[in-house]
């Protein structure tokens, strides 16, 4: 699926920060899409809309995710 305006094979990533332990696979595997917030620890989207470029990284990263609170769309 792609949006309007999107390059083909792009996605929007989606967390549920209620769902997220804080292991930080996520940021490990895709560093330019997600980040931790500093506070608690939980998962942070930068980039709810990643270039391209970046899908096999975010596919990565909601693989590795232990408490599934990625999706990408």
């Amino acid at each position: 699926m792609t949006f309007s305006g999107q390059a083909p094979g792009a996605g929007r990533v989606g967390a549920e920060r209620g769902r997220c332990v804080g292991a930080g696979q996520c940021v490990l595997a895709a560093p330019a899409v997600f980040d931790q917030d500093e506070h608690d620890g939980l998962v942070v989207v930068r980039a709810e809309v990643p270039a391209a470029s970046q899908s096999d990284a975010v596919h990565d990263a909601v693989w590795a995710c232990p408490s599934g609170a990625l999706t990408f769309r």
